[in-house]
């Protein structure tokens, strides 16, 4: 699934262009799911990190489109953004705001198809081990695995902890090992699963991590040292 936001204050090219994507996403066997906005403000206010592309106006009337990515930047750093505009000099200034693209008004959907592969292989590079999608009460919320401290199991639910905040999922801890492999994450015991990145310090039978200090089993005690180990061998 990706998620995409239309963020353009003229009614019919917001429609155009979720029309495009529709399009392009039945031609390339993808799921999308679109949501519009109207302004800047209404995407910018409460912003959560919840996006893997966003097309967004640069002239919009209350918030423009370069004042709205600097608010999306302190939140996300890894959205896709591209710029709509009428005149392509306007988009020389999303430099400063890390845009990805940008894209002239009036759009055929040739030149919109160009833009789409480039944007989805993007979204597809980050998505590679970078970010997991979880629950925040009745959100949906895309989480970078750096933020990770840890991952417990609470029952049927995994609980996956960040400084801020604490996401839940249903799935077994297996399944979480399953989909962050590849990446430094390590069991330390049969309820832990800790991102070696986020390590402060390990001791005799605990590990330390944020506020937190976790347990180290005795029979995952060698396989959970040897994988911090190699981490920090590779460099890290």
């Amino acid at each position: 699934m990706i998620s995409i936001a239309v963020v353009d204050d003229e009614q019919a090219f917001s429609d155009s262009l979720s029309r495009m994507i529709r399009q392009y996403a039945k031609e390339n066997g993808l799921e999308v799911e679109i949501t519009c906005f109207q302004d800047g403000m209404d995407i910018a206010d409460d912003f959560k990190a919840r996006w893997d592309i966003i097309f967004l106006d640069i002239q919009m009337k209350l918030l423009d489109g370069l004042a709205t990515a600097r608010r999306i930047r302190t939140c996300d750093r890894d959205v896709v953004l591209i710029f709509i505009t009428t005149m392509a000099q306007y988009a020389i200034n999303g430099y400063e705001v890390d845009a990805f693209d940008y894209i002239l008004k009036p759009l055929s959907y040739p030149q919109f198809e160009i833009r789409m592969n480039k944007a989805v292989r993007e979204v597809e590079k980050k998505k590679v081990h970078t970010f997991v999608y979880l629950k925040k009460y009745s959100d949906i919320i895309r989480v970078s695995t750096d933020d990770i401290l840890y991952i417990e199991v609470m029952g049927h639910t995994l609980r996956y902890v960040t400084d801020g905040e604490t996401y839940e999922k249903r799935a077994t801890i297996g399944e979480a090992e399953k989909e962050l492999e590849g990446l430094p994450f390590a069991r330390c015991s049969l309820s832990y699963l800790v991102n070696l990145k986020r390590i402060d310090r390990v001791g005799k039978d605990s590990v330390f991590t944020g506020d937190r200090e976790l347990p180290i089993s005795r029979n995952r005690k060698k396989e959970f040292l040897q994988a911090f180990s190699d981490y920090l061998e590779a460099g890290f």
